[in-house]
């Protein structure tokens, strides 16, 4: 069963079932054992989700149906539902990526900042002695 879900998704509960087999022995034996695929349980979740009506879950909620498709083989899945999902990305960044950006951030305000300081506005009496006509103009 092939189910149209970004590869962000599927990654994120396999990270998460992976995870909770590693300390689960009981899980993991049933996870080692089934013939569910990641495609199987996303469609599960994503088929679960259209029929709440409910577009915003908490993560563990998620999981949580993740882990019941895994739990019970009997459970049926339903068909695949062509869709993208949207989850939560969390970056960490090394000690030296964020020193780095912190470098660019301040080199980037420096540049800004000096930029409004030579670009000064132009004085509203030479503004208006640049516009108005001369008589040699006529």
């Amino acid at each position: 069963m092939k189910t149209n879900t970004t590869t962000h998704f599927q990654n994120a509960i396999k990270d998460y079932l992976d995870k909770r087999a590693e300390k689960d022995p009981l899980f993991a034996q049933k996870y080692r054992n089934t013939d569910r695929t990641i495609e199987d349980v996303c469609a599960y979740i994503i088929n679960q989700v259209k029929s709440s009506g409910i577009c915003g879950w908490h993560d563990d909620e998620i999981y949580s149906m993740a882990m019941h498709v895994i739990d019970e083989p009997s459970v049926e899945i339903g068909k695949p539902i062509a869709c993208q999902v949207v989850i939560n990305h969390h970056i960490q960044l090394t000690e030296e990526e964020k020193a780095e950006a912190r470098k660019q951030a301040i080199a980037q305000f420096q540049a800004s900042e000096i930029a409004k300081l030579t670009n000064k506005p132009k004085k509203k009496a030479e503004l208006q002695a640049e516009e108005a006509p001369s008589l040699f103009d006529f």
